[in-house]
């Protein structure tokens, strides 16, 4: 079955992408959540000329997303979090975590386009996430997890 996505889906495709999937992963999630539409001859065509518009206006997109990447680099962004024995933390850090930090310094970033490598962090230590700024704008994202002075 074909689809035109409405929106990004995870593991899928991006917003606009003409994808296959199996007929009932269309029939009963995709397109009764709202999240794609058949792909009909006459859709395909509209689809066309939306893409053809819109990609001067993406390269403006592009341009931005790009300038926040270049910023996100220039961070050293250190998350504090209180620790036990060990350095294992109380808790753990997450991407809505990293989010609110980065917020901190003045660039908001929705946690949904933040992943961290290997889910949440439980000790202190540096780590890496990447964030997707745009589908051709990925930063991979270094930041260290310290313990909390008492």
């Amino acid at each position: 079955m074909e689809l035109i996505l409405k929106e990004d889906v995870e593991n899928l495709g991006f917003k606009d992408d003409l994808v296959s999937v199996k007929n009932g992963y269309g029939r009963n999630y995709l397109i009764p959540q709202g999240l794609a539409t058949m792909a009909t001859p006459s859709a395909k065509k509209v689809l066309a000329e939306n893409l053809k518009q819109r990609a001067h206006k993406e390269k403006k997109v592009v341009d931005t997303a790009n300038k926040i990447a270049d910023a996100l680099k220039a961070l050293e962004l250190k998350i504090t979090a209180k620790t036990g024995s060990a350095d294992k933390l109380f808790g753990s850090v997450t991407n809505g975590d990293l989010a609110d930090a980065i917020a901190k310094e003045g660039h908001t970033i929705e946690k949904k386009f933040i992943s961290i490598q290997g889910g949440s962090v439980k000790r202190t230590g540096p780590y890496n996430a990447q964030i997707r700024l745009h589908r051709e704008v990925v930063v991979d994202f270094p930041f260290e997890v310290i313990a909390e002075q008492n």
